[in-house]
Order: structure tokens, then sequence, then C-alpha cells
């Protein structure tokens, strides 16, 4: 495995690191160099000061790259690394370059009219990543690519519940213009960080949503696919205990950091982990 993907999931400690990290030693390695390449092309827009331009500029040679990684010309080997991992697991390719559009669309715009404009960029960032990972957990039946597509749905409107001041912080706003209108909460009033019901309520009604994207999830999670996706429901649990304390801790975003810690993100994975190794 390559090095600076095993040093990368290694230095995250995200909710993906330690879901997968209890996988059988082939299918880890191969996850790690997947998170790595996910988190590669995410601090390309995220953890880079430069301007819109260089960015943009920075995706199109990493897409770049990718394209000659797959056909082992690549100078990076985090991207030949990735090659060798879709070629052995036969990965589609398409959800890779759609990730990068993803990453193009945070560069492009930062606000969002409708909820099909923020479902379309929460399929790019999170859907993606999703359709990538249960090729290498593997399964049996159609329905889990779906599965795949609304859990990632799920996690990433649960992400934008959480870090909706982090996000303003820098002039971004994910939840659709629409639904502020619908709730009379203004631009004004969020980057202002403006705790009141209207807030709450908007808050609430985008929660609801993501549950339904993981009831979605559920229902089309076949009882034989379900220990192979042990790592995805771990991931499923991790998020879903998140969405659970913002709505007990009536999304009081602006006054505190609400997150799942790592100690218990660790206890989840493995409890998984025993359910479907015991279980099944």
């Amino acid at each position: 495995m390559d090095a600076q993907a095993k040093e990368i999931s290694k230095k995250s400690k995200s909710s993906f690191y330690y879901a997968f990290n209890l996988l059988p030693e082939h299918k880890r390695e191969a996850m790690t160099t997947l998170y790595a390449f996910c988190r590669e092309t995410d601090d390309i827009v995220d953890e880079n000061d430069s301007s819109s331009e260089v960015k943009y500029e920075a995706l199109r040679k990493w897409k770049t790259e990718l394209e000659k990684s797959l056909l082992g010309e690549s100078s990076l080997t985090l991207l030949n690394n990735l090659s060798k991992v879709i070629k052995q697991f036969k990965i589609p390719i398409e959800p890779f370059f759609d990730l990068i559009k993803g990453m193009e669309m945070d560069v492009q715009q930062s606000r969002y009219p409708t909820i099909d404009d923020l479902t379309k960029y929460c399929y790019r960032v999170a859907a993606t990543v999703g359709l990538m990972s249960i090729e290498i957990f593997g399964y049996k039946n159609i329905s889990t690519r779906k599965f795949a597509v609304n859990l990632g749905l799920a996690l990433q409107l649960t992400n934008i519940l959480r870090d909706i001041k982090k996000d303003a912080s820098i002039g971004r706003i994910y939840l659709p213009q629409e639904d502020l209108k619908r709730f009379n909460y203004s631009e004004e009033e969020l980057f202002a960080n403006i705790y009141n019901d209207n807030f709450v309520c908007l808050m609430r009604f985008e929660a609801n949503r993501a549950k339904d994207y993981f009831a979605k999830a559920n229902k089309n999670l076949d009882i034989a696919d379900k220990p192979s996706m042990f790592a995805a429901r771990a991931m499923q649990h991790i998020y879903f205990n998140l969405l659970k304390k913002l709505e007990a801790k009536n999304f009081s975003v602006f006054a505190e950091n609400i997150n799942v810690g790592k100690v218990e993100k660790a206890i989840i994975a493995v409890g998984v982990w025993a359910k479907y190794s015991l279980v099944y």
C-alpha cells in the first residue's frame, strides 16, 4: 500500500477511518487508497487558500492525472495505486470523475437555490464515494447501489447541518435558498449566527429530510448484503447518532461543536462489526 495513502487515512481519524479499519486486510488497504484519493480531492478545495481560478486549475490537473493513471501513465503514486484498486475490484470509473465535478461545484458556487440543486451536489461529493466503496465491500443485490446512494445523501446532509457555522464563516450556504425563504430565515441571520425559532424549524425540516434518506438506505439493503456492508453500516450508525445529537441539542450549532467522539465512533464500529460477524 502507498505510504502516502496510509498516512492520510491515519491522520484523519474520521468516521470513514473507524468504519473500514475492521475490514479484511486486502479490502482495508483498497479502502485506505480510495479514502486518500477522496481526501486529496476534497483538500484541493478546502485546504487551499488560493483563488477560485487556481483551485479550478488544480482540479483540472488532478482529473488529467486520474485519466493518465487509468492508462498507467500518471506521475502520481497515489493515483497509480488507485488505478490498480479500480481494476482489481472492477469499480466503475464514473463516480471518480463525478466526485471531481462535485468539488468543481464548490469552487464555482456557494449557494444552492433548490433541493434538487443540493441533491445533485450531495450525490457528486458523497453518494459517489458509496458507489465506489460497495464494489470493494462486495454485494449480490443491485438494490445495494440504491442503498449506497441514499446513505451518501443522508451522510452529506447530516454533515451540512453539523457544519452550518463553519461553512458560513467562509461564505458558503448549502441549505437550499427555497428552504430559507420557507422558514423566513435570511442569509444575513445565518452569517450573524442568529439562533431563533425559525432557524430551529428550518434545521428540523432538513434533519427530517436526512432521516428520510437514512430510511431509504435501510429499505434498499437486502439482508443477504448486510454482512459485507458492515463498514457502510458503521458509517450509517455513526452519522445517525450525530443527527440524533443535533436534534437533542436543538441544533445549537452556533454555540457548540456537536460531534460523535473518537471513542464513541470506535465503539459503534466494533459493535456493528461484531453484530454482523456473529449473527450472520
